[in-house]
């Protein structure tokens, strides 16, 4: 299924394409509970920007791996490059304006991502 999301001001919109039933997660790390972001990783072949290319701003920190995007007019960050999966992209499903058949959300420790990231390492897979 092709779903289309956007950021708060639809700056940035794109397409995503994932199956009608979600499993997605949902970390407790410090950047993703004070943004709300549950995570949908995908191959980034996916994955189309439709607009707003010239509107994204980054922000990385720690190991630098990760690639926070964000809309430079309305601070809302609809996608990003994970860490854990830095050939993917990571969508936040609270940003997506198509809405699947259901959403099954599983708890991600993200507080101790060392131990658990290998649970993520194969999302982005063709």
């Amino acid at each position: 299924m092709k779903y289309r999301g956007s950021c708060h001001c639809r700056a940035l919109t794109f397409e995503v394409e994932a199956p009608a039933d979600l499993n997605v997660d949902d970390c407790n790390c410090s950047i993703c509970s004070k943004s709300g972001f549950l995570h949908l990783i995908v191959p980034l072949s996916k994955f189309t920007l439709l607009s707003g290319a010239d509107k994204l701003t980054t922000y990385t920190f720690n190991t630098g791996v990760a690639k926070h995007t964000f809309c430079s007019v309305c601070g809302v960050k609809p996608f990003y490059t994970p860490r854990s999966n830095p050939d993917g992209i990571d969508v936040n499903v609270n940003c997506l304006d198509t809405q699947p058949n259901s959403i099954s959300i599983v708890k991600f420790d993200g507080i101790n991502w060392e131990q658990g990231a290998h649970k993520l390492a194969y999302k982005s897979v063709e």
